[in-house]
């Protein structure tokens, strides 16, 4: 499989995916028009055997609904996920078994590597 979960709406993601090599071989799916389902959710999981993985603490509803004053269990990182697109760390690139979660210069260089080096 490979897919791009992001929002069509965030700079970031749009400056990520221009720097792609192969971005025309990915299904691209903007979580805002089209949540992601528990099946996809559940398939970032195996890859990333981590929900709060998948979670951004970032995003502000996480600090509006005090969230990060509660001690938050693998399910509820899932449930918000699942509740909300803005609870999921973008862009997730999936390309095959690997995943590369969020924006960070680290994972973005990593992504391209890997992707130049298939």
């Amino acid at each position: 499989m490979r897919k791009i979960y992001y929002l069509k709406t965030c700079d970031t993601c749009k400056r990520i995916l221009k720097s792609l090599p192969n971005l025309d071989s990915f299904t691209l799916q903007d979580i805002k028009e089209q949540p992601i389902t528990v099946k996809q959710l559940e398939e970032m999981y195996q890859l990333s055997d981590s929900y709060e993985k998948l979670f951004s603490k970032r995003a502000k509803l996480y600090k509006e609904m005090g969230l990060k004053d509660e001690k938050l269990q693998e399910d509820d990182f899932k449930s918000y996920i699942l509740e909300h697109y803005t609870f999921l760390s973008r862009p997730v690139i999936i390309a095959e078994d690997k995943i590369f979660i969020g924006n960070s210069k680290k994972v973005t260089e990593a992504a391209i590597e890997y992707l130049k080096n298939e």
